[in-house]
């Protein structure tokens, strides 16, 4: 059984950082894309940052030049760097992985707050 679990959340102030760690289990071949996706209260989810297994990236407009998404593929697990948080970047964030023959998955979420 596929499960993926993040880490790395907290309370951070304005103008701080946090690294958040996704962990794939139960993979029998491959993990395609992954990404990460957040959703704060009262709003839709919305995407954050995804990258192909050929580690292409691809960034939500908001937060270009803060965030950092990479992944390990050896370890089935996919980072997310955040620099320069602000408090619009408060939301449960939650990621997503593509597992080839398997389906899409996704992660139980983890909370992150941006104190101004």
């Amino acid at each position: 059984q596929v499960q993926l679990v993040e880490s790395g959340g907290g309370l951070v102030q304005a103008g701080g950082s946090l690294t958040l760690s996704c962990a794939a289990s139960g993979i029998i071949f491959s993990i395609n894309d992954m990404g990460w996706y957040r959703q704060a209260p009262g709003k839709q989810r919305e995407l954050v940052a995804t990258i192909t297994r050929g580690a292409r990236t691809n960034y939500a407009d908001s937060v270009k030049g803060r965030f950092t998404i990479s992944r390990d593929n050896a370890k089935n697990t996919v980072y997310l760097q955040m620099k320069s948080l602000k408090p619009e970047d408060t939301a449960v964030y939650y990621c997503k992985g593509a597992v080839y023959r398997q389906g899409d998955y996704w992660g139980q979420g983890t909370q992150v707050t941006v104190s101004s």
